[in-house]
C-alpha cells in the first residue's frame, strides 16, 4: 500500500497545484516510481489512498493496476491501512510512504519478514546508537521507537525510512482513525506484546520538502542518466520529448517535462522544469512551474 493522502503542507507552494504523490521525479509522478518497484517487488494488489486533491489521484490511477482507496477526512497512517482492508485483501501488507525513494530490494524486505514471526518489519537507514527515531540491539530487534526505550541493550539507532511490512494480527488491531507508530507499534512494544525487526537501506530521500524535491530529481538523473542528452562540461539532463529548449541554453543537471520551454542563453543547472513550463536561462537550483508568469520555487 502507497500511503499518499496526506496535505503536502512541507512541500508547499507545489501541492497547492498537485498532491505530493503527483509531483514530477524525472519522467513520472512521484506515486508512479513507487508502484514501479511494488510490481517489481511482486506486490499485489497495489493500493493508495487518496485525500488532498482525489480527483487527481483517481484521474492519474485509471488504466493502472493501481486502486485508490479515497478517504473524506484524513485518517492517518494506521486509519489508512485499515479504510483500504477490502482492496488489500488478506495475509501481511508492505506499505510505503508516497514521499519516499529508499535504496532498498524490497524482495528482501518481504522474505525477511516471511521468515520471522514478527508483528512488523521495519526498514530503517542505520546509524550510531541513540541517533535516529528507531534503536536496535545486537540481533536488529527494535528496543526504541522515537524516544521511548523499551529495552536494554541498543548497539544502533537509524532513521526510519517510511517502508514496513505488517503482519496480518498488527491489521487486525488496526484503529478507523490514527497513526501507525504513535497508536499501534508503540503502544504493543510498551507492553512487550509486540516484536519488530529491520532490514537495513542503503539510503533514502524524503521528497516532503522542496529541497528532498530537487535531491530526488538528481539521484533519478544520477541512476538513469547514462544515455540522457549532454551539454559539453555538463552532466546528464532529460528533455522530454515534446520540451523546447533554446540553442543558447546549455542544460547540466536538470529536468525539462512535456510541453516545457528553456529561453535565453547559459546555464540552466540542476533545475526541474514540470510540464508547460517556461524558464528564462540562466537559472539554478529551483523548480518552475507552470501559470500565467512561470514561478520558480528554490
Amino acid at each position: 500500500m502507497i500511503l499518499a493522502a496526506g496535505l503536502g503542507t512541507r512541500l508547499k507552494p507545489l501541492t497547492d497545484r498537485v498532491p505530493k504523490p503527483l509531483v514530477p521525479v524525472g519522467d513520472a509522478p512521484m506515486i508512479a516510481h513507487v508502484a514501479e518497484r511494488l510490481r517489481g517487488a511482486g506486490c499485489t494488489p497495489i493500493v493508495t489512498n487518496a485525500y488532498h486533491h482525489a480527483e487527481a489521484v483517481t484521474r492519474w490511477a485509471t488504466g493502472t493496476s493501481v486502486l485508490v482507496s479515497t478517504e473524506t477526512e484524513l485518517l492517518g497512517t494506521a486509519g489508512g491501512i485499515a479504510h483500504a482492508a477490502g482492496m488489500l485483501g488478506e495475509g501481511a501488507v508492505l506499505v510505503h510512504n508516497g514521499d519516499v525513494l529508499v535504496d532498498v530490494d524490497l524482495r528482501d524486505v518481504i522474505r525477511a519478514h516471511e521468515q520471522s514471526d514478527d508483528d512488523a518489519t521495519l526498514v530503517i537507514v542505520s546509524g550510531p546508537a541513540r541517533t535516529g527515531n528507531v534503536g536496535t540491539d545486537v540481533r536488529g530487534r527494535v528496543v526504541r521507537l522515537r524516544t521511548e526505550t523499551f529495552a536494554d541493550g541498543e548497539v544502533s539507532g537509524g532513521e526510519f525510512t517510511g517502508v514496513h511490512v505488517i503482519s496480518p494480527r498488527v491489521r487486525a488491531s488496526l484503529p478507523g482513525k490514527g497513526c501507525i507508530i504513535g497508536d499501534v507499534y508503540i503502544p504493543r512494544l510498551r507492553t512487550q506484546h509486540g516484536a519488530f525487526q529491520v532490514v537495513v537501506a542503503r539510503g533514502f530521500v524524503d521528497v516532503g520538502s522542496v529541497a528532498g524535491y530537487l535531491r530526488a530529481n538528481q539521484e533519478w538523473l544520477t541512476r538513469r542518466g547514462a544515455s540522457f542528452r549532454r551539454s559539453e562540461g555538463a552532466g546528464p539532463s532529460f528533455v522530454a520529448p515534446s520540451a523546447q529548449v533554446d540553442v543558447g541554453v546549455v542544460l547540466d543537471r536538470s529536468i525539462v517535462g512535456d510541453g516545457a520551454r528553456v529561453t535565453g542563453t547559459g546555464t540552466l543547472a540542476r533545475c526541474v522544469v514540470w510540464p508547460g513550463a517556461t524558464v528564462v536561462s540562466p537559472c539554478s537550483d529551483a523548480v518552475i512551474v507552470p501559470s500565467a508568469h512561470s514561478t520558480q520555487v528554490r
